[in-house]
C-alpha cells in the first residue's frame, strides 16, 4: 500500500484545456479529489472553484496545466498561496524553461518538479499502451519526485526519470519533428482520410491524426519554447534540401536508397 491510500487526496488542477480535462478524468477515476481553476474555459461545475485560492486551499497536489508560456506568471501568482505540505508539478511537454521557473520561484520552500505525461486525449480514448511519463526531478527536492513517481505509477503509467535538458533534445527530435512535418503535410493539403492513402502512408495518417487530436493547437509553444527546436527543424530542413538535389541531379538509386534497419544482435 502506498502513502497516497490512506485518504483520496486533493488536486488543485490549474488548466483546464485538452490534456488538463483528460488528467482530470483520470485523477477522478482513480478515487482523488479534484478542484479546478481556468478563468478562461468552462469548467464542470462539480470541479470548478471560484478562484485559484479556492483551488489549491485544501489541495495536497497542485498541477500546472497552463500553456507553458503562461506558466511563469501563474507560479508568480501561486506562490503565495503555497506551503511546505503541498507539491507542485507541470505537465507541460517542454521542461527546461518551467523546471528553471520553478526553481526559482518555488525554490528550497516548496515541494516541486517537472513532468511530461507521454500521452493526451487521443492516446487514452484509444486506451493505448503502454503509457509513459517523464519526471524531471529538481536537486532541491529529490522526495517530491519519488512521491510524483509514486503517483503516476498509481494512474497506470511507466516513468521515466531524465533531466530537463536531455528532455528537450529527445523532445525536439520526435514531438518537435512530428508537430513540424504534420503542419506543413497539413498545409498542403495532406489529409489523414485519403481514400488512395498506401500501407507506407498508414504511420503518418496516424501522426496527423495525433497531432490534430492531442494538442495540434500548441503547435506554436512547442515549436517555441524548447530551446533546441529551431537547430533541429534546421537540420531536418538542410537534409531534405540535400535529397531535394540529388533527386534534381539524377543520382543513381543506390545513392537515394533509405537504409535499413540495423539487424539485431545475435
Amino acid at each position: 500500500m502506498t502513502w497516497m491510500t490512506h485518504s483520496p487526496a486533493c488536486f488543485a488542477l490549474l488548466g483546464y484545456g485538452r490534456f488538463g480535462t483528460a488528467f482530470a478524468r483520470m485523477l477522478l477515476h482513480a478515487g482523488y479529489r479534484v478542484h479546478v481553476w481556468d478563468p478562461n474555459v468552462p469548467v464542470p461545475a462539480a470541479l470548478a472553484v471560484a478562484s485559484m485560492r479556492d483551488a489549491v486551499d485544501a489541495a495536497s497536489w497542485i498541477v500546472l496545466a497552463m500553456p507553458v508560456p503562461h506558466m511563469r506568471e501563474t507560479l508568480l501568482a501561486l506562490r503565495p498561496l503555497l506551503h511546505a505540505g503541498q507539491v507542485v508539478f507541470d505537465v507541460g511537454s517542454v521542461k527546461m524553461h518551467p523546471c528553471a521557473a520553478m526553481d526559482e520561484l518555488l525554490a528550497d520552500a516548496i515541494p516541486h518538479a517537472g513532468t511530461h505525461p507521454l500521452f493526451g486525449p487521443l492516446s487514452l480514448a484509444r486506451c493505448e499502451r503502454p503509457r509513459r511519463t517523464v519526471i524531471c526531478a529538481s536537486a532541491r527536492h529529490p522526495r517530491a519526485a519519488e512521491r510524483i513517481r509514486a503517483l503516476f505509477v498509481e494512474l497506470g503509467c511507466e516513468v521515466i526519470d531524465q533531466d530537463a535538458e536531455t528532455h528537450d533534445r529527445a523532445m525536439a527530435r520526435t514531438h518537435v519533428l512530428a508537430f513540424f512535418i504534420a503542419k506543413g503535410l497539413i498545409d498542403i493539403g495532406v489529409d489523414d482520410g485519403m481514400p488512395m492513402a498506401p500501407p507506407s502512408f498508414q504511420g503518418m495518417k496516424h501522426m496527423l491524426a495525433a497531432v490534430r487530436g492531442d494538442a495540434g493547437h500548441l503547435f506554436g509553444a512547442i515549436q517555441r519554447e524548447n530551446p533546441f527546436a529551431a537547430e533541429t527543424r534546421a537540420e531536418l530542413l538542410a537534409e531534405l534540401h540535400r535529397v531535394h538535389r540529388q533527386l534534381l541531379a539524377e543520382m543513381d538509386d543506390d545513392s537515394l536508397a533509405i537504409p535499413a534497419p540495423d539487424a539485431p544482435a545475435a
